[in-house]
């Protein structure tokens, strides 16, 4: 890795830990040239599938739109930021197990329902409501009744 400060590159490793539930290798590294000490993370990269929208267009898994509708479904909801995480975190490993290079935006968004149904029943309806776009009262009602005898 080349120094930060004056671009040599030859560094050398002080100390490494985990952090992040052991998600990241944490480095202090030092330059053989300068002497400056910086730090570093090290993460694995997994591949996320590309996901096809409903028009066809493909584009890449966006973690930020995944965590914004399920916080815009959970808005106001007690439900901790934890929980959500985990949920996320639960919603890609599920997608990179299917081993597809490519997936549907509805199998996203069924595991994303999934998710919102365990942490909040209501949370739940607010998405199912806007993601299979309910025509009427009558559907919206029937998806409650099923949400009941599910229990």
């Amino acid at each position: 890795m080349h120094c930060p400060f004056c671009r040599a590159g030859e560094t050398k490793v002080i100390d490494s830990r985990l952090v992040s539930d052991g998600a990241q290798v944490r480095r202090r590294r030092q330059c053989t040239s300068c002497q400056e000490r910086f730090t570093t993370f090290e993460q694995a990269e997994l591949v996320m599938p590309r996901i096809i929208k409903t028009t066809g267009a493909r584009e890449p898994f966006n973690e930020d739109k995944l965590r914004d509708g399920m916080l815009r479904a959970l808005e106001r909801r007690p439900v901790g930021i934890d929980l959500i995480e985990n949920s996320i975190h639960q919603i890609k490993s599920k997608l990179r197990a299917t081993g597809e290079r490519e997936l549907e935006t509805a199998f996203v968004g069924n595991l994303v329902m999934d998710e919102l149904k365990q942490l909040d029943k209501v949370a739940y309806i607010r998405f199912a409501s806007v993601y299979r776009a309910f025509e009427d009262v009558e559907e919206f009602g029937k998806e409650i009744a099923k949400l009941g005898k599910s229990e």
